[in-house]
């Protein structure tokens, strides 16, 4: 059921391509970008999407993603958590049976997300400089379904990357994502270093950059 009260969100833009990243790449999938982001990571590419945007009714964005020929639809950013209308969002496309999944940095709190929607965490990395923001306390949340992206810009973050599976025990936990910074990060030495250190990591790139070139939304 929609709210009784209008809902509204600043939506940067709202379109249809195949999914880039995750445990759903190569799926076409609609991507429902959501304005705004409290962090600002060095290698972020979707910085257009930090302010501006069209605030659009929660009718009118579900009458969109309708339009689309998938029953995959990615909630994203900028941070979409950032909008307290996020989670009735979320609630209303799981109650419209898509399959939906939230891109989230990790920094803001997961306690109100529907649990139905597959969460893909980032842990920022001591190079994205936000490495501070990381809310831990979100692992609590997470579910095997669920999903944690590490994404590495060198040998440090990597390392980083490592302990913190280990200290905080998130092979059990959870799917969890291994993705070099593009154009910092050779995949293949990424690759290289995930095999040599025996880990039970999904290795990935962002499909979309390879196939359109850097460009985020396509």
């Amino acid at each position: 059921m929609l709210p009784e009260k209008p809902v509204l969100l600043r939506i940067t833009e709202i379109f249809y391509s195949l999914q880039g990243e995750s445990c759903t790449v190569g799926l076409p999938t609609t991507f429902v970008r959501l304005t705004g982001c409290p962090l600002r990571c060095y290698y972020c590419d979707t910085t257009y999407a930090f302010k501006g945007g069209k605030k659009l009714s929660l009718e009118a964005v579900l009458e969109k993603v309708a339009t689309f020929p998938t029953r995959y639809v990615t909630v994203t950013g900028g941070e979409p958590l950032a909008q307290e209308a996020c989670f009735t969002l979320l609630e209303a496309l799981c109650d419209r049976n898509y399959f939906v999944s939230l891109e989230t940095s990790g920094a803001m709190s997961l306690a109100k997300v529907d649990p139905r929607v597959i969460k893909v965490m980032d842990l920022k990395t001591p190079s994205s400089q936000e490495c501070h923001k990381n809310n831990y306390s979100n692992i609590d949340y997470l579910n095997p379904s669920d999903q944690i992206k590490f994404v590495i810009g060198d040998k440090a973050d990597f390392d980083w990357s490592v302990r913190t599976l280990e200290d905080y025990q998130l092979i059990d936990k959870c799917q969890l994502l291994f993705s070099p910074i593009t154009e910092v990060l050779s995949p293949t030495v990424l690759a290289d270093w995930i095999l040599e250190h025996r880990l039970p990591v999904r290795f990935q790139f962002q499909l979309h950059k390879y196939l359109w070139g850097d460009v985020a939304g396509k």
